[in-house]
């Protein structure tokens, strides 16, 4: 970051750079204390919004943080889907009418626990509520 103009502005741990990237549009960095760890994030923010590096302070927090509580059901889909490993996830392109995919064709599905020692892939937005809610649990129970 050397031989740039200084800060737009600078609050404890974040500080906005004075450089727009399009209109209103520049780059924040943010120091965030998690599970004792200090590291820095970058994003871009609106400065119409005078609120918007905080909201972006307070997203990147639940974020690393799991809350995913504050998360709508399609944001829980979207980290399960970014989440999943890519070897276990998939969208069927060229599914044949026997299979019964055929209708899913183009949809997210992802390998889910059938039980026992068996796996099958399913539709990622047939998830349940209770499905959704024990794929985050573990992946929390990873992070920490």
């Amino acid at each position: 970051m050397l031989d740039l103009l200084p800060p737009l502005f600078m609050r404890t741990g974040m500080f906005g750079m004075s450089e727009y990237k399009a209109g209103n549009v520049t780059s924040v960095f943010l120091a965030i204390r998690i599970r004792g760890r200090e590291p820095w994030f970058h994003g871009f923010c609106d400065l119409t919004d005078r609120q918007s590096p905080d909201k972006m302070r307070a997203a990147i927090i639940a974020h690393e943080t799991g809350a995913s509580d504050s998360m709508t059901r399609s944001e829980k889909l979207e980290a399960i889907w970014n989440i999943t490993p890519v070897e276990l996830r998939g969208i069927p392109r060229n599914a044949e009418p026997e299979t019964g995919w055929a209708e899913h064709r183009g949809k997210r599905t992802i390998l889910v626990n059938a039980g026992r020692h068996d796996a099958v892939f399913k539709l990622l937005d047939d998830l349940s509520d209770l499905e959704i809610d024990e794929f985050l649990s573990k992946v929390r129970l990873r992070r920490s």
